[in-house]
């Protein structure tokens, strides 16, 4: 089993910064890769971004590419996710997780992630 252990959401205004932590611990050496998922109030959870666990790879989604940044601390088994000029369609819960190796390479899906934290709520005003 994995834990993940999200911090660092809040309530920001349009324009600001927020940084999400993920702190990883347990059975760590069987993650491949860890990415962020938001869910918005009625929507469905969509991806943000990923990096495989050597943190050379990164992958995201077309609306935040240039204003987010995942990186990882090996060191710390902790991810994060520095999120500039946010937006108020920013705004919903994010989650972090982590996923077992997978064939299709494809970490983009929620179903190619074994593990999941409790989300942490981003809200940001207009």
């Amino acid at each position: 089993q994995v834990q993940l252990e999200e911090s660092g959401g809040g309530l920001v205004q349009a324009g600001g910064s927020l940084r999400l932590s993920c702190a990883a611990s347990g059975r760590t050496f069987s993650v491949a890769a860890m990415g962020w998922f938001r869910q918005a109030p009625g929507k469905e959870r969509e991806f943000v971004t990923s990096i495989n666990w050597r943190g050379d790879i990164t992958d995201y989604v077309g609306p935040v590419k240039g204003r987010f940044t995942i990186s990882r601390d090996s060191a710390k088994n902790t991810v994060y996710l520095q999120m500039n000029s946010l937006k108020p369609e920013d705004t919903a819960v994010y989650y972090c997780a982590a996923g077992r190796t997978r064939y299709s390479g494809d970490y983009t899906i929620p179903a190619s992630y074994d593990y999941w934290g409790q989300g942490t709520q981003v809200t940001v005003s207009s």
